[in-house]
């Protein structure tokens, strides 16, 4: 029992590592297409393994069915906003951010 109950710390904390992960990505990045990168990337990573960890947790499959749903639900989710914010982004004439070229 201690062995599960350390897999699921560890993925618990794998997972809110991901998801700090993408908040500094969201804060950090130049513009909305590689925030909106890091955001569905690292957060639907994040978010999955905070799943697992909880599943193992679960004490029901009636618990362990809401968790999994809910998660496929967000994945869903950030498909589509991240498709519609960038599709905005694009119909607004929003560039890509590019690296500035180094004086001569």
């Amino acid at each position: 029992m201690a062995a599960l109950a350390w897999t699921s710390d560890a993925l618990l904390l794998a997972g809110a590592a991901f998801l700090f992960a993408g908040t500094v990505g969201l804060l950090r990045f130049p513009d909305v297409y590689t925030r909106l990168h890091a955001l569905a990337k690292v957060d639907n990573l994040g978010l999955g393994l905070t799943v697992l960890g909880l599943l193992l947790r679960a004490d029901s499959a009636a618990a362990a069915l809401k968790l999994v749903l809910a998660w496929l639900l967000v994945l869903s989710a950030s498909a589509v906003v991240s498709y519609l914010v960038a599709s905005y982004a694009h119909s607004r004439g929003i560039a890509c951010w590019k690296r500035p070229e180094p004086p001569p």
